[in-house]
């Protein structure tokens, strides 16, 4: 062979073996996705998450730190773009922050996991599985804390396997899902083709002389030689994975059993969908218009809830969604700036003056706090997000949101970052002051607390109301800005194991969905139709019991952070010591 065309054969085979882990990269992007709720496959398909990621840790394998940096990149922003592809709608800037953020995590996710295989060469899988799981807990803490897209989330429906996270959370259930990825890609430990991929003319004419079955039979042979090399830790799984499954077999047949034969209390909630987005009243032309939005989206919730009121059995709460109705209620009867919001206030609480029930309504509770506004202009306004309930027209107990969402609801860094919070503030975004304690409503009957909207996706809060004494976890929330029932059923997902994490039951009230109730083991009773105006009247039992996850928390994902770290640091240490000894030994 000539030089020219050995060159040639070189720049091919370098671009064919780009494609090729490219496709590699988008495969696992797509089965990442696909594994979620999604326009195609409105519940997702769950089963696709136990192998999602081999094709991640096939190019992680055979390609070297630097290379890994660029692949992470394009995985975190394939995965996410895919994924999240509704968050352009909750705000202009959200898909590009979102985006951003999980190119960055996955960079150096990606490089760790890419240390583990030369730190540790023979079992550096298990390594990669600590720092993957490492890596779901991390992006869940602190200011950025996102939890939309957790592995073990992909099992909602999945209810025996998901009772294990009554024990170790939702970190539990990632670990036994997301093993066989990091074990099989183990197997193909170079690439996944038969012999290396460079060699492109020979392994063209393996496959044309053998046929397809070539290529099939090898990747058999690897597997079953890397079960025979570890065998142990595959065992292992398997055995952890049929006792969680024996473990959530048992445990729902016997809560579930009991809640059918009453052997639990049971309390009645009225669950409004008004199906409108109530913020876009604000959005009207005029004042009049504004005004006008106001008065029909108060009708609506009237309406639907003197319906639900006259259902059977009778509530004893009534639930309405997420800053549901959008004039200031404290704000307004307190101050009275603007007279014809006043009206509309007050035809609010005339109403409620005339229930018997309990009204959880969801607000925007402003107030004046000159020492968290020194502004005179906007009167010391301060803005929160609340769930107030109120008995017979009187606000008797309020409960504002702790966990805000990063940069459009909440952004700490103002003063470190002045043109970035202006941006934000220029970019419609509505700001809200955090809460600063965990409410738990008693009522006569049950005790509960409100997630507010994100705040159902972190196991923390729901944890620390119901160790604060709630029966019954009750979210509100407002997903209609998505315009996208997989948005809703994303969110879904994750509240799903608020009620398994607690053995507590959960119902939302959401202004277009999903409205459901959910049982203390998990299960979806009964869901209201998405985008119609409805509402549903839902008996839920009240479980006293406490879990594992209630008495201590996320301690199964603090673990896996300590071990991922300890394990780096002593590969990177023994690493070194040995490259310096073969210096030394030169």
């Amino acid at each position: 062979m000539t030089p020219k065309k050995q060159f040639m054969n070189r720049n091919n085979n370098w671009i064919t073996d780009i494609l090729i882990h490219l496709a590699l990269i988008l495969t696992a992007a797509v089965l990442f996705a696909a594994s979620f709720p999604n326009p195609v496959f409105i519940h997702g398909l769950p089963f696709l998450a136990w192998f999602a990621y081999i094709p991640i840790l096939i190019v992680i394998n055979k390609y070297g730190l630097a290379a890994c940096v660029c692949w992470g990149a394009v995985y975190g922003l394939t995965a996410y773009s895919l994924f999240n592809y509704w968050l352009s709608s909750f705000h202009p800037i959200a898909g590009t922050i979102v985006y951003t953020i999980y190119l960055t995590y996955l960079i150096i996710v990606f490089v760790l996991m890419k240390a583990a295989c030369i730190f540790f060469p023979k079992r550096g899988y298990l390594v990669q599985w600590i720092i993957w799981l490492a890596y779901e807990y991390l992006r869940t803490l602190g200011f950025l804390g996102y939890s939309y897209g957790i592995t073990g989330y992909s099992q909602w429906q999945m209810i025996p396997l998901i009772q294990i996270a009554s024990i170790t959370g939702v970190w539990g259930v990632s670990a036994l899902v997301t093993f066989p990825s990091f074990w099989l890609g183990a197997a193909f430990n170079k690439d996944l083709l038969p012999r290396t991929i460079t060699n492109q003319h020979e392994q063209r004419e393996r496959i044309q002389s053998s046929g397809s079955w070539s290529f099939v039979s090898s990747v058999i042979n690897k597997i079953l030689n890397h079960y025979h090399k570890e065998k142990i830790p595959a065992i292992i799984w398997a055995a952890a994975l049929i006792t969680a499954l024996t473990f959530g077999i048992i445990t729902d047949k016997k809560i579930s059993g009991s809640i059918a034969k009453d052997s639990y209390p049971t309390v009645n909630i009225a669950l409004i969908q008004h199906n409108t987005d109530p913020w876009k009243a604000t959005q009207a032309p005029t004042p009049w218009q504004v005004l006008d939005a106001h008065r029909r989206d108060l009708a609506t919730l009237i309406r639907l809830s003197d319906n639900a009121l006259v259902s059977e059995p009778k509530p004893q709460l009534v639930v309405w969604p997420e800053t549901s109705f959008i004039p200031r209620i404290f704000w307004h009867t307190t101050y009275r700036e603007n007279q014809n919001i006043w009206l509309v206030v007050r035809e609010l609480l005339e109403y409620l003056s005339t229930q018997d029930v309990p009204f959880l309504i969801g607000n925007d509770d402003g107030r004046m706090e000159p020492a968290k506004n020194p502004d005179p202009k906007t009167r010391h306004r301060v803005d929160y997000n609340a769930a107030m309930l109120y008995e017979k027209g009187i606000n008797t107990e309020i409960y504002r949101k702790l966990h805000l969402v990063p940069f459009t609801e909440h952004f700490p860094f103002n003063k470190q970052f002045p043109k970035v919070n202006e941006w934000l503030e220029n970019s419609d975004t509505h700001f809200w002051e955090k809460g600063s304690e965990e409410t738990v409503f008693v009522l006569p009957e049950f005790s509960f607390s409100a997630p507010i909207c994100f705040e159902d996706t972190f196991g923390y809060l729901s944890r620390n109301f119901v160790r604060q004494g709630a029966d019954v976890l009750i979210n509100m929330s407002n997903d209609a800005w998505s315009n996208s029932k997989p948005a809703q059923y994303q969110h879904l997902t994750t509240a799903v194991f608020r009620s398994v994490e607690n053995y507590r039951p959960m119902v939302r009230s959401t202004s277009t969905g999903q409205t459901c109730a959910i049982s203390p083991t998990g299960r979806v009773t009964v869901m209201a139709p998405a985008f119609e105006e409805t509402w549903l009247n839902v008996t839920v039992p009240i479980v006293k019991t406490k879990t594992v996850y209630t008495l201590y928390g996320d301690y199964f994902g603090i673990f896996a952070v300590f071990t991922a770290f300890i394990l780096l640091i002593i590969g990177a240490v023994w690493y070194t010591i040995k490259k310096l000894r073969g210096r030394t030994v030169k």
